[in-house]
């Protein structure tokens, strides 16, 4: 039985470095989030995989423990298949559950800033099929939207700013990264109209990029102001006020 924990603890180490491993993309490649949202997706998505690896892994060696007082000793054929069925547990839990990421027609629903967060996330597994400067500007893009998303807290939904957001990045940017994937690939580097669609699209995102950066300066300016206020307000009361209040008398 001794054997057996002590296999079983390496075991455990092996499986949680493959998991490891695999929630940071494998040895070979890491995911990478554009932004804080997709991010906090798949943050919940590997605690998920984490819980049910664990869970797996517990029962192979609940299993394995009662197997060994049942027949006095697994031998080293025992050990192998838990070993052998840990590695399954790690690989099956590294790839399961996916990241639900959404779909082209679901992105536009529920309120702007659900909408805002959809968009992110699928905009983010677009990035495969991307040129690389349009996936550098999808990066920023992914910024810009977590900005965006709390500039959205308590916006009504018929406010022309929500109207306008919804125009822009729930309809608008995923149509054309949309337009650019139906292109063949040998054709996205010849040129049409003057610009070939790789120009086109990386033109089209920095645009996108732009309007963006604008309607959330543009909703910010009421905190801006509202801080300015409160600045100036703190200034004349800590500030000038208190070099002309008056000052207490040291009594002897």
């Amino acid at each position: 039985m001794s054997d057996l924990s002590r296999d079983s603890d390496r075991i455990l180490s092996e499986g949680r470095a493959l998991v490891r491993d695999n929630r940071e993309g494998g040895r070979h490649r890491r995911a990478v989030s554009i932004g804080e949202g997709s991010a906090r997706v798949r943050r919940k998505n590997w605690t998920k995989r984490l819980t049910y690896f664990v869970g797996a892994v517990f029962t192979i060696l609940v299993a394995g423990s009662v197997a060994g007082l049942v027949l006095d000793g697994i031998g080293f054929v025992g050990v192998m298949a838990i070993a052998l069925a840990v590695v399954v547990a790690a690989a099956v839990f590294s790839n399961y559950p996916k990241v639900k990421v959404p779909k082209r027609s679901d992105i536009n629903r529920g309120d702007v800033k659900q909408m805002v967060s959809r968009t992110e996330l699928w905009l983010e597994a677009q990035r495969p099929a991307l040129p690389p400067p349009a996936v550098n500007l999808v990066d920023q893009i992914g910024v810009q939207l977590d900005s965006l998303g709390y500039q959205l807290e308590g916006l009504d939904q018929n406010h022309p700013k929500a109207r306008e957001i919804r125009s822009l990045v729930g309809e608008q940017l995923p149509e054309m990264v949309d337009s650019y994937r139906k292109i063949p690939a040998h054709l996205r580097t010849e040129k049409r109209a003057g610009a070939t669609p790789d120009e086109q699209l990386t033109g089209s995102l920095t645009k996108i990029s732009g309007e963006i950066d604008s309607i959330t300066r543009q909703l910010a300016e009421g905190s801006l102001d509202d801080l300015a206020i409160k600045h100036r307000f703190l200034e004349y009361k800590f500030g000038e006020g208190a070099e002309t209040s008056p000052q207490l008398e040291h009594k002897s």
